[in-house]
């Protein structure tokens, strides 16, 4: 991805344009920029994320999405970690910023796929992250978040198939969302980051670039 990038910028600086990774460019257009990585596991060839559940996923699928919503806010300091993301992640805008899952609702934070029945092709499509996020703790954090849910079964709910402008007051307030800013984001992270700095996780500790556990709070960049 880093390679992409500096490749689509200099072949745009050669024609003499300039190109732009940030989230939201745009304040109030329906444009973004955003980054929804398919996520599968597999076990010696096998498909681990198909199954006879909801959409056709299996039980360790919906674990994985578990701890994904479960760690979504913390997560948002590392896949999300510009101000400028929280321009992206507001409602209104088909954006992901309900923790939730579903096979067609474009406002959850996790949406499966339902364009083959193929087993190989179950996968979670986890949408908060976006351009601006170093891909590589981003994905290093995003498995050990699955993986948690995994390991201690997390029950993500039920799926959040509902139109969510359809949804009234009290039924909207029962479904998490993303942190509104980076501020809450951080947060977040500072409450709940032992899933991604455990010594079984890899690289050692994900979280090492902004989490710094000597004396008050400070943040690296």
């Amino acid at each position: 991805m880093m390679l992409y990038k500096y490749i689509v910028k200099n072949t745009a600086n050669q024609y003499g344009k300039t190109v732009t990774f940030m989230p939201k460019p745009i304040y109030g257009d329906n444009g973004q920029r955003h980054a929804h990585p398919p996520i599968a596991l597999e076990q010696s060839g096998k498909p681990l994320f198909a199954g006879d559940g909801y959409a056709g996923i299996s039980q360790m699928a919906l674990w994985y999405i578990g701890g994904l919503i479960k760690h979504g806010p913390a997560l948002a300091a590392i896949i999300a970690p510009t101000t400028n993301s929280y321009k992206r992640l507001v409602p209104g805008f088909e954006a992901p910023v309900n923790l939730a899952y579903s096979r067609r609702n474009r406002s959850a934070a996790c949406r499966i796929p339902m364009y083959s029945a193929s087993p190989k092709a179950k996968r979670v499509e986890f949408r908060p992250p976006d351009p601006s996020c170093n891909p590589y703790m981003a994905f290093a954090a995003m498995m050990m978040a699955g993986l948690d849910g995994v390991e201690n079964k997390m029950d993500p709910g039920q799926p959040l198939d509902k139109d969510i402008y359809d949804l009234g007051p009290e039924e909207l307030a029962k479904v998490p969302s993303m942190p509104g800013s980076l501020e809450d984001a951080l947060d977040a992270l500072e409450r709940d980051h032992a899933f991604c700095s455990r010594e079984t996780s890899s690289p050692k500790n994900c979280s090492a670039p902004i989490w710094n556990t000597s004396g008050p709070r400070k943040w690296t960049r």
